[in-house]
């Protein structure tokens, strides 16, 4: 029997879980609506039965060997989510040893923008490299720091929160309590109260009028762009021009060689991806301008899951570490 992993990426809006080989094949994934369940160990316990439901049809091939978790606000030191702002759960979870409760198999949790680097470095864009940084642009913002090899997570287990470094003085309420936060205007949700502002700001016509605060998403938003939708297009330059301040201004810490960036966010393209890099190339340093990529993850939806089960991998699986001429991933 093959060996398989179950990568799990809990998001504000959806989580979502895979089963994936050590090929680093995702062989099936299917998601479910996280706010449908405000009570955490409804939540752990809904997650599980999806698991063993959609693994008996894979059960007389594969034999599962643990599970690895992103999520935000997880520190992979205690195996616990700890006021993650964007979920609804408000206090330190214990992920880890709830789901090891019901499957008795290994489990790592880690942040999900870790857990997305991870996916970059065995299975997408940066097998290659030893400094790179991955952005998640979801429900919040997150960042994935890999430098000289190994995923940084920092003292306390919560490097990389660079949605929470303040960019306006008194700007948007953040749900972390604090104002002006970086992932207030740059995120899928963030992007959403850019859009707002613009339909007050601007005369225009716009097809998102039409569409109602909460029902506006990011894939709606770059349809509009592609249209010709003044306010969408505004409002991607706006987030862009602010995401690649940011970007500068980290770069300036950790000299990256790469940047990547996924998540819902990321799937508008170059509408996303242009502005960001030209305001990063603007207010980078000299000495690095012209020196550090911004792509778009290759992994698509499957980057937290993908990452989830590169943790698991990369501690159980000796034959694959030793073999592997990746580096050591934490």
């Amino acid at each position: 029997m093959q060996n398989l992993v179950v990568g799990i990426d809990i998001g504000g809006t959806n989580t979502v879980y895979g089963f994936v080989t050590e090929a680093g094949v995702c062989i099936f994934h299917a998601s479910f609506y996280t706010p449908n369940y405000p009570v955490f160990e409804n939540f752990v316990r809904e997650l599980s039965h999806h698991i063993q439901f959609n693994f008996i049809s894979f059960s007389s091939h594969y034999k599962l060997i643990g599970i690895g978790v992103g999520a935000p606000n997880a520190n992979f030191k205690t195996g616990c989510i700890e006021h993650a702002v964007n979920l609804a759960w408000d206090k330190q979870l214990p992920l880890s040893k709830l789901l090891k409760e019901y499957f008795k198999l290994p489990v790592i949790l880690t942040n999900d923008a870790n857990a997305a680097a991870l996916g970059e470095m065995y299975y997408g864009g940066a097998t290659q490299m030893q400094n790179f940084m991955v952005i998640t642009l979801g429900t919040g913002l997150g960042c994935g720091l890999v430098m000289d090899g190994k995923v940084y997570n920092g003292h306390h287990g919560h490097a990389g929160e660079v949605g929470h470094v303040i960019i306006r003085d008194q700007g948007r309420s953040c749900s972390c309590g604090r104002k002006g936060c970086l992932e207030t205007y740059v995120s899928a949700s963030g992007i959403k109260r850019t859009v707002s502002k613009f339909l007050a700001k601007y005369d225009d016509k716009s097809v998102l009028r039409d569409i109602p605060f909460n029902k506006i998403s990011a894939k709606k938003l770059a349809i509009a762009a592609y249209g010709g939708d003044k306010v969408a297009i505004e409002s991607f330059e706006y987030t862009g021009k602010l995401l690649g301040k940011a970007l500068a201004n980290v770069a300036a810490i950790n000299n990256p060689e790469a940047i990547f960036l996924s998540g819902g966010l990321a799937k508008a393209g170059d509408l996303i991806l242009k502005p960001t890099f030209y305001h990063m190339e603007e207010n980078l340093l000299s000495v690095l301008r012209g020196k550090i990529k911004l792509e778009i993850s290759s992994l698509e939806d499957n980057a937290g899951v993908m990452g989830a089960a590169a943790l698991i991998f990369s501690h159980l699986d000796e034959s694959y570490t030793s073999t592997s001429t990746k580096p050591s991933s934490v």
